[in-house]
């Protein structure tokens, strides 16, 4: 007979696996206190959820949540880092991390539900976020809006400059 509080906290698990838009699968084992909590405050300006449960409630979760795949990665202590904005911040923030330690290293991905194993985390790394990417779209939507501009705006301005001339002839 399970426990309330496993019953509690699968669904727990199970709410956010359903929310999140991004689940990375990490092996925290060799992590110090304060490693972890240096990691977790990085996850949180991040908007990252950073969340270590036993294997068999985040199988039991992610049943419950109608993810399939996820067994391969429950092997062994398994932290979740879960992202309910955008998919490609928690592996910033733990290609960040791995500059300094060589931990967590990242057992696999469930990325708006495709399921993505520890070999594609270097490419989905190197991804640029959504603002970034937006940021782009809006600088290249502005590009040519001010070059049209500036090519209607040079024929009035040389106009203006040639009767400016001719004004201050007659005026001389």
């Amino acid at each position: 007979m399970p426990s309330i509080k496993n019953i509690d906290k699968v669904k727990d698990l199970s709410d956010k696996l359903g929310k999140a838009k991004a689940v990375y699968f990490t092996d925290y084992l060799g992590l110090d206190v304060v490693s972890i909590t240096q990691l977790r405050k990085e996850f949180v300006m991040k908007d990252v959820e950073f969340t270590i449960a036993k294997n068999t409630l985040i199988k039991l979760a992610a049943k419950e949540a109608g993810m399939s795949g996820v067994d391969d990665f429950l092997t062994g202590p398994t932290a979740m880092a879960v992202s309910y904005e955008d998919p490609t911040h928690p592996a910033q923030v733990i290609k960040n991390f791995l500059k300094d330690f060589d931990k967590p290293s990242v057992k696999g991905m469930i990325l708006d539900g495709e399921v993505f194993n520890a070999n594609e985390f270097d490419r989905i790394a190197n991804l640029p976020s959504k603002d970034q990417l937006l940021s782009k779209l809006v600088g290249m939507l502005n590009s040519p809006m001010s070059k049209l501009s500036s090519t209607l705006g040079s024929p009035v301005s040389g106009l203006l400059g040639a009767l400016e001339q001719l004004n201050s002839k007659k005026e001389g």
